[in-house]
């Protein structure tokens, strides 16, 4: 027995001295986290490293008979550049400074691509087609993957706000990882055989905007007024909220349909007869069982009250709230006190110093739902104001709602993570620093179909941003929307169609850009498609044409021009191997023919030869555009020789006199 106990106290020796050493070992980290056992470095590029040492310190790199050397600055931060190398490994790399040194070994060299983008690409391979089958095979040590932690930061963060790891392919690490970024790789190394580097930074629902860094946005002249509350909000919470409720006031007060005095926030406000009693325990409003409800999208204002003591009301108080699917707007006695994004977790807002009263206080949320249920979720219970000696007052007065008519989208406040400005570009780029890579991939734009004609400009803004801190002309491949939703019998407007308009125009003025079309692979039902393989086909031929310059056509036939001839229009294509083909009918199905309005449009009749598709149409030399798979969710049926569907697309005709004298 006193053996036993001995020994007992020898392994509580080891394991305090492992735990210290490992503590030390952490403390003494020269490399930044992305450079660690297993990673990928970009070949045929100088190759950056960097760090933290102390202040001044000389930092000594070695890798694979290569040597540089670099000076911590006054921060401690450090980077050095080794000479560029093929592809190849594995390898060590070593950084020492003083009497530290750090290995990092089977390091490859090889291709490195960021992934990133909203749900789509985040979605998981376990959830992608034949998933059982795809995770039992992917055995692959010259594929690496790296997950970015999903993390919002209102300033740019210099680390990650977990650990990172770079694992090599196998059934455990990728059935989590992004399917479309791990097919894409697995597809390209087909014809590009070399280890490939995968960074996964998603983040399912999220805008363009939380991808943009500060700088970048501010020079577009469009959220002056967000990113100066931004600022404030770094170092003033309370202020910048307060604040930022002034401007979704002045939002609220333009919108067409304003009301003067319809302010429901306002200490004045007195409920109308359109506010009725909410459930006792609120929950999905598409399950209260009134008609009207059962399928919106949209606003619905709630307001309950709470009678506090004089007591109560001295103390700093906390507002806690259910979680709000997806996005609240808060005020509790006409002051906002919050505003969050996400359906998954309740709100917890401080409330300002003297804002509560003794006697009845008000509460009001603004709840926005874009998509399947909305609305403050319960138990009722969960809603309540706490105090700082621990107690509270449970919000137990009954709700009442009223439907927000209309379809006017509100701004989001800045600080949120997926709907905010910069949030995840600080909290999930900033943190890769200058990590030399390949090419980026991007699939993103469900969250932004209602500004389609504005994400032009914002989708060159953020490729011109990344490629400030990955390289002046980092190839860009996107993904184009897949179709989603019902055919409509008619032609209308389209909010998708136009952010795919966009989104082809942009890959189209930029020879380091590439387009993969998805309008043929998407689910009616479904806003994530599972055909994820054919999706990494495509973006894999995208970067074959794009990134290594292969002679192949990047994504199938794409329109160059298109003109009247006689009572005809002609739609000339390029890019198509073979002819052009309409399946499944007598000619291609999905062209329209407009005038100038926007209800003008109509069907067309459709044949296609060659690489041109001629259009006919009841007064078909008055149109003035063409447009293909113009909805959410189209059925079009132009494809190439290759299988390749042609893309959506909107092209002017020119003047009747100019087609004349072409002619």
């Amino acid at each position: 027995m006193h053996r036993i106990r001995n020994l007992a106290r020898a392994l509580c020796g080891v394991a305090a001295l492992s735990a210290a050493f490992v503590a030390n070992a952490a403390e003494a980290t020269l490399l930044h986290t992305m450079f660690q056992d297993h990673a990928v470095l970009q070949r045929e590029q100088p190759i950056r490293v960097f760090g933290r040492a102390n202040a001044g310190e000389q930092v000594k790199l070695s890798f694979a008979g290569k040597r540089a050397t670099a000076r911590a600055d006054a921060d401690g931060h450090w980077s050095a550049t080794l000479p560029s190398m093929k592809a190849g490994g594995p390898y060590t790399l070593s950084a020492t400074s003083g009497e530290t040194t750090q290995n990092v070994s089977d390091v490859m060299v090889g291709d490195v691509w960021l992934c990133s983008g909203q749900s789509n690409m985040e979605l998981q391979v376990w959830r992608s087609l034949d998933a059982r089958a795809e995770i039992a095979g992917a055995d692959n040590d010259r594929i690496r993957l790296l997950t970015v932690p999903q993390h919002g930061a209102v300033t740019p963060q210099a680390t990650f706000a977990t650990p990172v790891k770079w694992t090599t392919t196998t059934p455990e690490t990728v059935r989590d990882f992004s399917a479309a970024c791990y097919y894409f790789a697995r597809e390209l190394q087909k014809t590009v055989d070399v280890p490939m580097g995968l960074i996964n930074a998603a983040w399912g629902g999220s805008r363009i905007q939380a991808w943009t860094s500060g700088e970048a946005l501010r020079a577009t002249k469009l959220y002056d007024a967000e990113l100066d509350v931004l600022a404030q909000y770094a170092t003033d919470e309370v202020g910048a909220i307060e604040r930022w409720g002034d401007v979704w006031t002045r939002w609220w007060n333009a919108r067409s349909d304003a009301k003067p005095g319809d302010e429901p926030w306002s200490r004045t406000y007195s409920p109308g007869r359109d506010w009725r009693a909410a459930p006792r325990e609120l929950g999905a409003w598409e399950r209260w069982g009134i008609p009207e409800l059962a399928a919106f999208d949209g606003m619905v204002w709630y307001r309950t009250t709470v009678k506090l003591t004089a007591g109560q009301a001295a103390q700093d108080a906390t507002l806690a709230l259910a979680p709000a699917d997806e996005v609240d707007m808060t005020w509790v006695n006409g002051v906002a006190v919050g505003s969050t994004y996400g359906a998954g977790s309740g709100r917890e807002y401080a409330l300002p110093k003297g804002l509560l009263k003794e006697g009845e206080n008000v509460v009001v949320v603004n709840v926005l739902d874009t998509y399947r249920d909305g609305g403050l979720s319960g138990p009722a219970s969960a809603n309540a104001l706490r105090f700082k000696d621990g107690s509270s007052a449970p919000l137990s007065n009954p709700w009442k709602f009223r439907q927000v008519a209309g379809s006017d989208t509100p701004p989001r406040a800045p600080w949120q993570t997926a709907a905010g400005l910069s949030t995840l570009y600080n909290g999930m780029i900033a943190p890769l620093g200058r990590y030399n890579v390949r090419g980026m991939l991007w699939y993103q734009g469900e969250s932004n179909t209602f500004e389609g004609a504005r994400y032009r400009d914002l989708l060159r803004t953020l490729r011109e941003d990344w490629r400030s801190r990955f390289g002046a002309k980092t190839p860009l491949l996107i993904v184009q929307l897949a179709n989603y939703g019902m055919p409509k019998a008619q032609p209308s407007e389209s909010g998708w169609a136009e952010l795919r308009e966009s989104q082809r125009q942009v890959a189209n003025d930029d020879a380091n850009s590439g387009l993969a079309v998805a309008i043929d692979i998407g689910d009616h039902y479904d806003i994530h498609p599972s055909n994820k393989q054919e999706l990494g086909r495509r973006l894999a031929r995208a970067a074959r044409h794009v990134v290594y310059g292969e002679r192949l056509p990047p994504s199938g036939p794409v329109p160059v021009s298109a003109r009247r001839v006689d009572d005809a229009v002609v739609v000339t294509f390029r890019d198509n191997t073979g002819d052009l083909v309409g399946v499944g009918a007598n000619g291609p199905i999905g062209f329209e023919l407009c005038g100038a309005r926007t209800d003008s449009c109509r069907y067309a009749d459709a044949k296609a030869w060659s690489n041109t598709v001629t259009l006919r149409a009841p007064n078909a030399h008055e149109a003035a555009r063409v447009r293909y798979c113009w909805a959410d969710g189209p059925v079009c049926t132009l494809f190439d020789g290759a299988n390749l569907p042609a893309g959506p697309f909107e092209l002017p005709l020119p003047s009747p006199s100019s087609d004349d004298h072409a002619r």
